[in-house]
């Protein structure tokens, strides 16, 4: 996902469920409507969390990559 440029970025990685969803969802409630959260975890959870979350909120999830344990995911806010 070299092509999206976040306008904010977590590190949840260390972190275990529900906290990756809690810091997302806490720095999606802080950026503006259009723009990216990048998001980093190791989570095995957080694959399906992030990505259910997502759907639930309406916010798009515009990229997802796993690198060995390393999940990132790419979130604009929509709403």
């Amino acid at each position: 996902m070299v092509d999206i440029v976040p306008d904010e970025e977590i590190d949840c990685v260390g972190l275990y469920c529900p906290m990756p969803i809690s810091m997302t969802k806490e720095a999606i409630d802080g950026i503006e409507v259009g723009q990216v959260l990048k998001v980093v975890a190791d989570d095995p959870a957080a694959e399906e969390d992030i990505e259910r979350w997502s759907k639930r909120t309406g916010h798009e999830l515009l990229g997802f990559e796993k690198k060995g344990t390393i999940l990132t995911f790419y979130i604009r806010r929509t709403n």
